[in-house]
């Protein structure tokens, strides 16, 4: 019996110690990490940790060291000795990270160092602590975007002078931007839950050569989460919920998200819910009066008033609300092949347009609009994407993704004095297919490649209302049932050089037409039918210079195109009082051309400093400009004369600026400093002279101080902005309401900063508390081009739950 137990205890020993397991976490959340590369120093020895951040150290007995290596976080070399006696290690984040993946640099992951560009990638980690209210803002908070807002369910990123339309929405590798982008701020960017992202980054500068029409200023790419394999031998299950709550006091918001990850050997499950209630917005105290809200409209239709508000910080018409859902599932086939579904919905609620509500237009203290909101605003996408990584003669690797978008969106106003409202309405169908392939022909060359398809059907009506319920037609924004496609080929090439320079360049063909048929019933078009195609073509060339691991050099040139739309070549609408917008269907593309210079540079361990200056030339740019209808140059459009304008190939542009950051660390302790600054002109051909460009934004950025250690992060900040004459502004903002009035009673923008705070502890890997306070010094601003004012002091609690 001794003799046994003897045997018996040996054998447990042996056991224990031959299967010792090795659990990796993140430093500050404490969560498991999973992919991590663990190496002997001489790398004969590799694996990865699994799904739960474990490792089996027992096969590397042989060797004296352990490396531990993972995207973003500092290289960890431990002695096989050390580790024997450990259960679990943790990563810190890289002091000075200077090398990260990217997805969308040309589609495929690739490291930041290769590309011949500047990409911003938005830190997801502490999101939940940072918390941004909308995926606007959590773009905002990288310090390089900017972001207007017309009302609180808002955010409308602009890059390097450009915004709206011309800029590029991607989503899972599906663009976003239809047939009715217009030129005018959007508001679809809210529409992307933050709390479902796996990944954000910015590419700036033209990227159609990658992704088509509108990636002039830049593209905006999201990835959303999909959940992780099971790589447990037995085929358990593995199941993680996440809960979050958010509260903050500016407009009395309450933000519930909850999501589910389930995952087993051969299938993953991603699924999110998320709902928003904002109340009216709080403005601050210390600044402009003309950013309060005095008066509001009041009573019912049949008795309108204006009333003073009694508290005039309160922005009254402001609140909203939203809700998200997302689902991600993907099967594989084989370590090679994988089909993935995914699907996302996002509604918000009736949303004022807050810009408008606050119009006196004739200065008579009578408010223009007794009311006016947009009806829900409407997104659903079905993505559909096989991915093979089987390697043939033609491609390494392989995507087919194929998806249907839809989107609805309303108008919904009431003049003061009137008891009829006006009905906008409008949907689009949204139809995509993509192919991408990856070949790495040689050690040396990297060939991609593929092509695009798109096919936007467009629905619109439009009616007047009356409080009987009565209903008179007029004449539709669009054209009902319009269409808008577009299909292009695209082929990309990295060649390294030497083991300092690399070259990459490519070439895009697109071709795209729209048809369209005006219902001249409710409108006296010119015409009854227009069809209008064109074709593109565009290239790009970069090289990337590393004379060593610490430094990032590039140059490149690429051109960009923008392809006229629906809403370019077929609107019909009041942009302002006084003024209609009328079809032009005689419309091409306009082109920009840009040329870029930029670094990264590390010095030492502790510093890492980042620069681009960049210049782009818009020609045939398309701009609203003065037109004739039927001969006239005004008509009568809903009971009022107004000019005849159109939106026409009558203009070129050139924006000019430059992008730098500093990264500073001391310890737990990290300085940072971002600033943007550009100039940028149109030439107006009715005046024959340059003037300031529509987006182009003043001095801005961002500085702060970062403390991060176990379980602690924390985040002091300033935020600002420059001021912007009467003289910088485009012409048609020059006397907009919404704006401050200098001495000479001439419209500006003052600048402004504001002092903020956020702070989160990691109780645990399961809990996570967070604090914050926005606008410390309770600042009274709003940004340029912004219809509403900023909030005001804002206390915000967070919490999450991890299980």
């Amino acid at each position: 019996m001794r003799q046994l137990l003897l045997l018996l205890f040996f054998s447990l020993n042996i056991y224990f110690v031959v299967s010792q397991e090795i659990t990796v976490f993140d430093d500050q959340t404490q969560e498991r990490i999973p992919g991590v590369l663990i190496t002997s120093v001489d790398r004969k020895i590799k694996v990865l940790s699994d799904n739960q951040g474990r490792f089996r150290l027992e096969q590397f007995y042989s060797v004296d060291s352990v490396a531990f290596y993972y995207t973003g976080y500092t290289e960890r070399i431990e002695a096989v000795s050390d580790l024997k006696k450990l259960t679990g290690l943790t990563l810190s984040d890289a002091v000075v990270p200077l090398s990260e993946m990217r997805v969308t640099a040309n589609r495929w992951s690739k490291d930041r160092l290769s590309v011949p560009g500047r990409i911003e990638k938005i830190d997801l980690k502490n999101s939940g602590i940072t918390a941004p209210q909308t995926t606007a803002d959590l773009l905002e908070s990288s310090g390089y975007v900017f972001v207007q807002k017309s009302q609180q369910a808002g955010g409308s990123p602009q890059l390097r002078g450009f915004g709206t339309n011309r800029i590029l929405i991607v989503m899972d590798g599906v663009r976003m931007n239809n047939a009715i982008f217009r030129s005018g701020n959007l508001q679809n960017i809210i529409s992307i839950d933050p709390m479902s992202l796996e990944e954000s980054e910015v590419i700036f500068g033209p990227g159609s050569v990658i992704f088509g029409s509108d990636a002039i200023g830049g593209v905006m790419d999201f990835e959303s989460k999909k959940g992780i394999y099971s790589s447990d031998s037995a085929g358990r299950m593995i199941v993680k919920n996440r809960i979050y709550q958010r509260f903050s006091s500016a407009s009395n918001e309450l933000t519930s998200h909850y999501d589910i990850s389930l995952g087993k050997r051969k299938w993953k499950s991603y699924t999110s819910f998320s709902f928003s209630k904002f109340g009216d917005l709080r403005a601050g105290t210390a600044g402009d009066s003309a950013f309060l809200r005095p008066t509001f409209q009041s009573g019912t239709i049949e008795s309108q008033s204006n009333m003073l508000n009694p508290d005039s910080r309160i922005q009254v018409g402001s609140a909203y609300e939203q809700f998200n859902v997302l689902n991600n599932f993907t099967y594989k086939f084989s370590d090679e092949v994988e089909l993935s579904y995914g699907f996302q919905y996002a509604r918000t609620g009736d949303a004022p347009r807050y810009d408008r509500l606050i119009l006196d237009s004739d200065g008579n203290d009578t408010l223009d609009f007794y009311d006016w909101y947009y009806g829900p605003q409407v997104w659903m996408l079905h993505r559909l994407e096989l991915n093979s990584r089987k390697k043939t003669k033609l491609y390494d690797q392989i995507k087919f993704y194929t998806a249907y978008q839809f989107f609805a969106e309303s108008r919904h106003d009431l003049r003061s004095e009137s008891t009829s409202y006006r009905r906008q309405f409008e949907e689009v169908d949204a139809y995509s297919a993509n192919l991408d392939l990856l070949k790495r022909v040689s050690n040396k060359f990297i060939l991609s490649y593929g092509a695009e398809f798109v096919l936007n059907k467009v629905t619109s009506e439009c009616f007047r209302e009356k409080l009987s319920g009565d209903k008179t037609a007029l004449n539709p924004r669009y054209p009902n049932g319009s269409l808008w496609w577009s299909a292009g080929v695209y082929l990309n090439g990295e060649y390294v050089l030497t083991s300092k320079w690399k070259i990459e360049g490519g070439l895009r063909y697109s071709h795209f037409g729209i048809e369209a048929e005006f219902d001249t019933s409710l409108f006296n078009y010119p015409i009854t039918f227009a069809s209008n195609q064109n074709g593109a073509l565009n290239g790009s060339l970069g090289v990337v210079y590393k004379p060593n691991t610490r430094s990032h050099f590039y140059m490149n040139l690429a051109t960009g195109f923008r392809a006229p739309n629906i809403d370019d070549i077929g609107k019909v609408f009041d942009s302002e009082p006084g003024r209609v917008v009328v079809p032009n269907t005689n419309l091409g593309p306009e082109y920009a051309y840009n040329a870029e210079i930029g670094f990264i540079q590390t010095i030492g361990k502790h510093i890492k400093l980042d620069g681009a200056i960049y210049y782009t030339y818009l020609e045939n740019a398309l701009v609203r400009s003065p037109y004739t209808l039927n001969g006239l140059d005004s008509i009568l459009y809903e009971g009022e004369m107004s000019e005849v304008v159109a939106i026409q190939n009558a203009s070129d542009a050139f924006v000019y600026g430059l992008q730098a950051g500093v990264h500073i660390v001391l310890g737990k302790i990290s300085i940072y400093s971002m600033i943007n600054a550009q100039k940028g002109e149109q030439f107006e051909n009715d005046l024959g002279e340059y003037y300031p460009l529509n987006h182009i934004m003043p001095l801005f950025g961002r500085t702060g101080i970062k403390f991060i250690a176990k379980q602690i992060y924390a985040d002091l900040n300033l935020v600002y902005q420059g001021e912007m004459s009467f003289e910088d502004l485009p012409l048609q903002e020059r006397g907009i309401e919404t704006y401050a009035v200098n001495a000479d009673g001439n419209s500006f923008v003052p600048s402004w900063y504001t002092l903020n705070f956020k702070a989160g502890y990691h109780f645990n890997k399961h809990l996570t508390l967070g604090l914050g306070i926005e606008n410390i010094g309770d600042k009274l601003y709003r940004t340029l081009g912004s219809g509403i004012s900023a909030p005001g002091r804002n206390i915000i609690v967070s919490l999450k739950a991890v299980f």
